[in-house]
C-alpha cells in the first residue's frame, strides 16, 4: 500500500513526494506499509541536500549537511516555481557543529540549536559548515506562504526555553519554541524543538491531536544502538513506529504524535495548516488510548 513515488534522486540530492492516507487505510497497514508512507530517512547524509514533500499541508521536510563546500538550495521542477520559496517559507534548524546559511547575500551564523526563519520572496539560499571535521546538520521545514515576512534568527538561548513533565513519570523536557506566535512571525509555519533530560524518554505524554495543522517530527540526538517507538494513528486505533536518530515522522492532523525512547534524545517538532497557535490542540485522555 505504498502512496509514495521519487520524482528527482541524484547522488547529492533527493526529492521525494507522498501523498496522503486516511485513518480507515492507516488502521489496516502493516509496519512495512507504515514505514513506507510515513518515516522519513536518509535526509542527513553528508555532502547532500534531500527533501521529502508531504500532501499533508504541502509540507516539505528536509535535511543538509554541507562539508567541505557550500550547498545550494535548488529549485525543484514539482514546485513549479521559479526558485525554491518563491511562494514558501523555510526554518533551518541545526543539529550539527556552528554552519552558516546566506540568504540573498546576508550571512547569518547559525550554531547548534540555533534557527534561521527564510520568507516568502527569499532567492538565493546556501548552506556551510564551518568545520568539515564537525559540519553542521541542518534541519529544513518549509510550507506554502501568502505573505512574506523578514528573515530572522533565533538562537538558542533566545527560544523561551521552558521546563516541563516530572521525573516520576520520566518526561522531565526542556521546549525551545522559535517559530510561533510569540516568536519569529511567519504566515503558517511553527517551529520548535525539544530536549528531554537525562533519565526521562516519554514525549508528548498525553498526547494530543490538531485536526487544524499537521506535524512533523524529526528525533536527533538518539545515541547508538537506541530507538524511539514513535505512537501514531487515531486515539483508539494507535500504531507504532521505531525510529533511529536523524530519522522524521509525518504526522496527519487526526494522528495522535507521541513517542517513547530506550535513553533520553531531542526532538524538533513542526507544524503548517490552518493557524500557527502553539495551544492550539485536542487532548486524548491517556484512559482513551488503545
Amino acid at each position: 500500500m505504498p502512496t509514495k513515488k521519487n520524482t528527482t534522486a541524484t547522488n547529492s540530492n533527493r526529492f521525494e513526494i507522498r501523498f496522503h492516507n486516511s485513518p480507515a487505510e492507516v488502521s489496516r497497514m502493516n509496519a512495512t506499509e507504515l514505514r513506507s508512507n510515513f518515516l522519513v530517512q536518509q535526509i542527513m547524509q553528508p555532502g547532500e541536500i534531500n527533501f521529502v514533500y508531504t500532501h499533508y499541508d504541502r509540507v516539505l521536510i528536509g535535511g543538509v549537511v554541507p562539508t567541505i563546500k557550500a550547498i545550494a538550495l535548488p529549485t525543484y521542477a514539482p514546485l513549479r516555481a521559479d526558485y525554491f520559496l518563491e511562494r514558501r517559507e523555510m526554518g533551518a534548524i541545526n543539529v550539527g557543529g556552528d554552519g552558516e546559511i546566506t540568504v540573498d547575500g546576508k550571512t547569518y551564523t547559525v550554531n547548534r540549536l540555533d534557527c534561521l526563519y527564510m520568507g516568502k520572496g527569499s532567492k538565493k539560499i546556501s548552506f556551510k559548515s564551518k568545520s568539515v571535521k564537525k559540519p553542521a546538520k541542518f534541519y529544513l521545514l518549509s510550507s506554502p506562504a501568502h505573505a512574506p515576512y523578514p528573515v530572522q534568527l533565533m538562537t538558542k538561548e533566545k527560544a523561551s526555553p521552558t521546563e516541563m513533565g516530572a521525573k516520576a513519570t520520566a518526561n522531565e523536557r526542556t521546549i525551545y519554541k522559535y517559530i510561533y506566535t510569540d516568536g519569529l512571525k511567519s504566515c503558517q509555519l511553527v517551529m520548535g524543538l525539544t530536549i528531554l533530560k537525562e533519565g526521562s524518554v516519554w514525549n508528548t505524554m498525553p498526547t494530543h491531536v490538531h485536526d487544524r495543522r499537521m506535524e512533523a517530527y524529526y528525533y536527533f540526538d538518539v545515541p547508538e544502538n537506541q530507538k524511539i517507538i514513535h505512537l501514531m494513528g487515531e486515539p483508539t486505533e494507535t500504531k507504532h513506529l521505531v525510529v533511529s536518530n536523524d530519522e522524521a515522522i509525518i504526522s496527519p492532523p487526526w494522528s495522535i504524535h507521541s513517542g517513547c525512547g530506550t535513553s533520553n534524545y531531542g526532538f524538533i517538532w513542526g507544524m503548517a495548516g490552518e493557524n500557527f497557535i502553539y495551544t492550539d490542540m485536542d487532548p486524548v485522555n491517556i484512559n482513551d488510548l488503545r
